[in-house]
């Protein structure tokens, strides 16, 4: 190896230390698949709920007796449900492939991504729980989305870089629901459903395929 060899790869050696030390690296393709993943499936139980306490369908559930409360209650636990679920599925391929990398899941790189991605997303939880109060129901799927978005973006400088343009579609799909407002779930499913897979798969093929 000649010395411009040997100073190229000392070069790219320090690099990857320096990444390693200022970013999370370790982030899945298979994390955001399965989140994309439980996101549609949660998007499909909340739609059969609406559709049949719409329909009218869903008196021996007391869906029409209690004037939506129950739906509202419904649907609630299928959105707490679906973030665990993908919550979950996230943080084990996370795990898995810090693991295979010989790096630690939790670092000061990892603190500074949770900081900056948790708090626009607890304002923005905020936010929709006062929207939820004031009987703004259909904007919550856009204030989801949005928030969401911003929270990726924000949180990018200390990860994976494209994960900015993950949070980009999210803001984009956001916007857009502002004025479709009737179709927010379908939004919803395809920023935190589709959005994610494609973002997974593409993640995937770039950092993981060849190992």
């Amino acid at each position: 190896m000649s010395d411009q060899q040997q100073s190229l790869a000392d070069l790219q050696h320090i690099k990857q230390m320096m990444e390693r030390s200022s970013r999370f690296i370790s982030l899945s393709g298979f994390s955001g698949i399965a989140a994309g993943i439980c996101a549609l499936i949660g998007a499909w139980f909340a739609n059969r709920k609406i559709s049949c306490w719409t329909k009218g369908d869903c008196t021996l559930d007391g869906l029409i007796d209690q004037g939506g409360v129950q739906l509202l209650n419904d649907l609630m636990w299928i959105a707490t449900l679906t973030f665990v679920a993908a919550f979950i599925s996230a943080t084990l391929f996370t795990y898995l492939r810090s693991k295979k990398n010989g790096l630690p899941l939790w670092g000061s790189a990892t603190s500074r991504l949770f900081w900056n991605t948790l708090i626009p997303i607890a304002i923005g939880g905020i936010f929709i729980i006062r929207m939820m109060q004031l009987g703004q129901f259909e904007l919550v799927a856009p204030a989801c989305l949005i928030f969401y978005g911003l929270a990726l973006v924000n949180g990018s400088k200390y990860t994976l870089g494209e994960i900015r343009y993950l949070g980009y579609g999210q803001l984009a799909l956001g916007i857009m629901s502002l004025w479709f407002t009737g179709y927010g779930l379908y939004f919803w499913g395809m920023g935190f459903g589709i959005l994610h897979i494609i973002y997974g798969f593409l993640m995937w093929y770039k950092h993981e395929r060849n190992n």
